[in-house]
């Protein structure tokens, strides 16, 4: 296969720039470990040929955390680097903390002491100097926002963090951190992670427009739904991948046959793969920093970096979005038209 160009933008407002395609890794390590295990559980010598042709193909956008793999993920991802001879200031290393991951009250959460110490221990594994990006894991309810991003804002000055950000936080929660923020003048959380997919399209309905009102950038996992988006469990014979070609019970099973359809029909037709399509879906919204994939092979590497390739018109991008598109809200349509008359207006 032809090596694809890769595209890169901005990390949120800021002046970093990150590959639209990053490298997911929670495939890496957790042999024995159950959920790990189904995952990929793959072990270094495999890691390391998964990040070395993500690298030549130039994703420089690797994604992990200190939960994936009990803590083995980081320690790959930081051995890869060094094995591979892959220049530091060439990498955006992003990690995340605060779910559970040690096994004690305060092995979790945001408060500064979990904080100060998962960062050091994230370090510790990855061996190396900085986090290029460090994101709360989920949203803390028992830790006051004052707390959590002074503890992150420490973590900045004292150079072991470049960038901070949330991940799988709602719309008010990342409004809420960002005003916190600018109240108390500190670094503000410059990208949310969150799941999107063409078939899972809540976000579209307050954490997109939040995300865009405050000039926070997204990056984007669960792309492919656990692969059923990429169209290899159409014929119902699945019993190996991450979720097996099981479709949850929180997804609209018809809206998900649909996307997965048209998926298929603008694959035919641009001649590439449907998860393709679906990645070059997400990559379509401006708001998108990156879109985070996760690979067992080298090979599927490859398949995805198809979609930086593709570029879908407005007709296929509408054909995508009538499949599943996210579930009506009453207050929300009834105020739609007075939304819309101001539109125009808006900066």
């Amino acid at each position: 296969m032809a090596q694809a160009r890769m595209n890169y933008r901005r990390l949120g407002s800021t002046g970093l720039l990150v590959s639209e395609l990053g490298l997911g890794t929670n495939t890496f390590g957790g042999k024995g470990e159950g959920f790990w295990e189904k995952l990929g559980a793959l072990g270094q010598a495999e890691a390391n040929k998964i990040v070395g042709r993500a690298f030549a193909a130039g994703i420089n956008f690797i994604d992990t955390a200190d939960m994936y793999g009990l803590g083995e993920s980081e320690v790959i991802v930081g051995e890869a680097i060094r094995s591979l001879g892959c220049p530091r200031d060439e990498i955006v290393l992003a990690t995340k903390i605060g779910a559970q991951f040690q096994r004690h009250v305060n092995g979790l959460g945001a408060s500064r002491g979990h904080i100060m110490a998962a960062v050091d221990g994230s370090l510790k594994r990855l061996k190396l100097d900085h986090i290029d990006l460090l994101m709360m894991h989920f949203f803390d309810p028992a830790t006051p926002l004052e707390e959590t991003l002074g503890a992150l804002d420490d973590c900045v000055r004292a150079g072991k963090v470049r960038y901070i950000g949330c991940s799988n936080y709602t719309g008010w929660q990342v409004v809420k951190a960002v005003e916190t923020s600018r109240r108390m003048g500190v670094n503000a959380f410059a990208v949310v992670e969150t799941h999107w997919s063409a078939a899972t399209r809540e976000i579209e309905r307050e954490l997109l427009p939040a995300a865009r009102s405050e000039g926070v950038g997204m990056l984007i996992w669960g792309a492919l739904l656990g692969g059923i988006l990429s169209g290899k469990y159409a014929d119902g014979a699945a019993s190996s991948g991450r979720m097996a070609g099981i479709v949850p019970g929180t997804v609209n099973a018809e809206g998900l046959a649909k996307v997965v359809a048209i998926l298929g029909e603008i694959g035919a037709k641009r001649r590439v793969a449907p998860a393709s399509v679906a990645l070059a879906w997400l990559l379509s919204h401006r708001e998108v920093s990156s879109v985070l994939f996760g690979a067992r092979t080298p090979e599927q590497v490859d398949e995805n970096l198809r979609a930086t390739e593709l570029t879908l018109d407005a007709e296929e991008i509408a054909a995508i979005d009538a499949a599943a598109p996210p579930s009506r809200d009453h207050f929300m349509m009834v105020t739609r038209n007075s939304n819309l008359a101001r539109l125009p207006y808006a900066r």
